[in-house]
Parts: C-alpha cells; structure tokens; sequence
C-alpha cells in the first residue's frame, strides 16, 4: 500500500501524519525535529512511503539534507501553495498542518521547490556577513564625518588607512572631540581588519573554484560576484533556458497587461537582491572602466547614449547574468570580440 507523510515541523518538534491513497489518516505521531528521529519514525510506522512533504521553512534546507541522506523520499513544498491549502482548515494546529500537507502528498497537487546544498548555503553566509560588516564600516564613517562636520572638520576625500589618518590629525589636542570619535575609529578598526579576513577568505575560495575562475574571465566580475553567482544559482540545470536566469534574479521588467492596457514597467527586482547589486556594479565597471572591447561593451555603449547610463547598466547587467550562465553549461570562458567586428 502507498503511503504519504506530511511533516509540520517547529524547532524542536515535529508533527506528522501518514495517509493512504484515499485520503484517510493511518499513523500520526510527534517525534523530536532530528532527522534520525524522524526516519526511525517513518521506517517502523510507514515503511511504504512514496513521497514526505516538508514546507519551506527556517530549518528545511538543513532538514531536507540531511532526509536525504537517509535515503527519505522528502520533497519541499513551497509555502505559498502549503499556506492556501491549509488556511482552509476549521481547526488550526500542527497536527492538521501535518495531515494537511500529506493530502497535498497524496493528490500530487503541489510544486516542489529546489534546495540548494549547504556548500551554496556557506559561501552565502560568507558573502552576506562581508556585506554586513562593509556597511558598519561605511556607517562608521559617516558618523564620523558627521561629527567632525559641526564643528568645521572636513576629512575630505579618503580611503583605506587614510581615513584613519586624517581623522586623527583633525582631533589631535581636542580632548572632548577624542572622547567621542575615539571610540568609532577603534571600532572602525577592528572592523577592517575582519573585512581583511573575510577578504582573504573569499580569494581562497575563488582560487580553488575551477568555475569561480572561469566567471571571473567575463569583463567586471570579479571574485566576490563569482562567488555570489555560482552560490544563488546552484545549479545550471535548473534553467532550461539561459535567458531565465535574468528574470529569476530580478532584473528584467514587470509587465500589466489587461483587456485594455499593456505596459512594461520598472525591473520586477525579485530574487536574490546581493546578487542583482553585484551584477549592476559588475557591469557598471564594464561601461566605465574596462578598456578592452566585446559584443557585450559595444551592445551597452549603444543603450547609454540611447537611454542613458542607468538603465544600460541595468540591461547589461541582466546580459550579463544570461551569459555566466551559458559560459556554466557549456564550461567554457567569455568570448571575447575584436573592437572592428563588435562596432
């Protein structure tokens, strides 16, 4: 007899409900939310499972892994579909949200969600705690210079250790200046040098990736936009087509069409919004800074002097995303174009 299992899972417990092809319940249980817990559950009470629902959630891309590795046939539901099936229930609880979601099993009528692997999920961590501590530096300064601004201090242009420098020089001798900047300068500090680690970090991981490298051969991608790329994407194959990849990160426009309108809008900026940053600084550098000539520099140098340099950036940096794809599936470098053959 074929079984589904729906799962309903909370930090330390988890609810769950197996039903046969009718429908009806045959096993409930509440089991702590470990894996190996779980399975033992699974194969002593229903050893004829076919498909486990598991909502999208906190813990699923842990979860999922780890299911998986214990030969469980898991599928991840995403929460939408998971949410407007289960908000018809009377009663409300997570042993209904466990029988629910293994109807949803049971009739086949759910989308499965792709979970990226915990190798993905690290590098992400690592890029995003970069990010985070890039802004507390930024803000530190701007304090700073905020401070140093009432009373007619201007630190000017400066970058690096520079900063510090000029900073200490403009409160040299100015005990009660001192007490309050101090502070934020040791701060600022300390910050630098974890962004240095975090820095080397990055390059290593870089170095290492064969196909970290060979993003990296694309004019204005640099290590970390590889590494973001490849982390948010996961894998290739998940597209059919390269062209998805720029709606998939946001950067193609919202279209409203009705009986009587049909326009296009401003670019929908769904999915991962790290990625979309770094992607439009990547081919902000590849309009503005890099000397060497392609397809891709000539195609963007047309759209600026037609529309301006904003939205060519943005163009660009959704062609840009198309092509790392393609450059991923076919395994090969950007192909770059002689100056004569792009104009």
């Amino acid at each position: 007899m074929e079984l589904y299992i729906g799962l309903d899972v909370s930090l330390k417990l988890t609810s769950i409900c197996v039903v046969n092809q009718s429908g009806a319940i045959v096993q409930e249980g509440v089991v702590d939310s470990d894996p190996e817990a779980i399975a033992a559950f699974v194969r002593s009470k229903a050893p004829g499972t076919v498909r486990i629902g598991l909502e999208t959630g906190p813990t699923t891309t842990w979860l999922w892994t780890e299911l998986r590795r214990l030969g469980l046939p898991v599928i991840c539901i995403d929460a939408r579909h998971a949410k407007a099936v289960l908000k018809m229930q009377i009663n409300k609880s997570d042993r209904n949200d466990a029988a629910g979601i293994a109807r949803i099993m049971q009739t086949g009528w759910f989308k499965e969600v792709r979970v990226k692997d915990l190798d993905s999920h690290a590098v992400k961590a690592l890029l995003v705690s970069r990010a985070l501590l890039v802004k507390i530096k930024r803000d530190l300064e701007n304090q700073v210079r905020g401070l140093l601004k009432n009373l007619g201090l201007v630190i000017g242009r400066a970058t690096f250790n520079v900063f510090v420098t000029r900073a200490e020089e403009l409160i040299k001798g100015r005990s009660e200046v001192v007490a309050a900047v101090g502070p934020l300068l040791k701060a600022r500090k300390a910050i630098e040098q974890q962004l240095d680690d975090l820095d080397h970090k990055v390059l290593m991981l870089a170095r290492h990736d064969a196909q970290v490298r060979r993003f990296m051969t694309a004019p204005g991608v640099g290590p970390i936009t590889a590494l973001c790329f490849k982390a948010t994407i996961d894998d290739p194959a998940r597209f059919r087509r390269s062209r998805s990849v720029g709606a998939y990160v946001g950067l193609t426009t919202r279209r409203h069409a009705s009986g009587e309108l049909d326009w296009s809008g401003r670019i929908s900026k769904c999915g991962d919004a790290m990625l979309r940053m770094y992607l439009f600084e990547a081919a902000g550098v590849l309009l503005t800074r890099v000397p060497k000539w392609s397809a891709l520099k000539a195609w963007g140098t047309r759209l600026t002097k037609r529309n301006g340099l904003r939205k060519a950036k943005v163009a660009v940096a959704r062609k840009l995303a198309v092509i790392l794809h393609r450059m991923w599936i076919d395994g090969t470098e950007f192909n770059w174009s002689k100056q004569e053959v792009a104009a």
